[in-house]
């Protein structure tokens, strides 16, 4: 099946259908032998980022609360930056090909997190699973340069390929 046609058929998929689809592939990965976003023991993973998602936001939960401003590690996929020179990129839980954080923190997704480098490295392929290490910045945040929002960021990061 080619990559538009799976698009096409994603996208005519039931919500319902489609998020009880999104959630098994976790485990497809460990099943498949395929690499997934996970982060170490004492780390943060995408799990731990917030306690309760509901109509009213998202709640940061208590590990979180605790590493704000501390340095962490985290695992994921690196989103397609919007320009070949920019000095951050979104980390997502999941391999994506789009800008997720496109537009205000009341439209934040629960699984992505904003990586500010320390310095500009060259940026990997969507399905490159990496680490980054930086220090966790907690709050909404609208960033000047770019207008672009977010409810969490790690600053002076770096990552590698996992």
């Amino acid at each position: 099946m080619s990559f538009l046609s799976t698009m096409s058929f994603l996208s005519s998929m039931p919500r319902r259908d489609f998020l009880k689809l999104l959630s098994a592939a976790p485990l497809a990965c460990v099943a498949s032998g395929l690499p997934q976003a996970q982060a170490a023991t004492g780390n943060l993973s995408f799990a731990e980022l917030y306690s309760k998602v509901s109509v009213l936001g998202l709640e940061f939960s208590e590990k979180v609360k605790s590493l704000n401003g501390e340095k962490v590690v985290m695992g994921g996929f690196m989103a397609p930056p919007l320009k070949a020179e920019a000095d951050f990129f979104v980390l997502t839980e999941i391999p994506m090909s789009i800008c997720p954080f496109c537009s205000s923190d009341a439209d934040w997704p629960d699984n992505i997190l904003v990586v500010y480098l320390d310095k500009k490295q060259t940026f990997v392929q969507p399905s490159t699973l990496i680490e980054v290490t930086g220090k966790l910045e907690v709050g909404s945040w609208t960033d000047p340069e770019t207008g672009f929002v977010s409810l969490l960021r790690l600053r002076e990061a770096r990552y590698k390929v996992a």
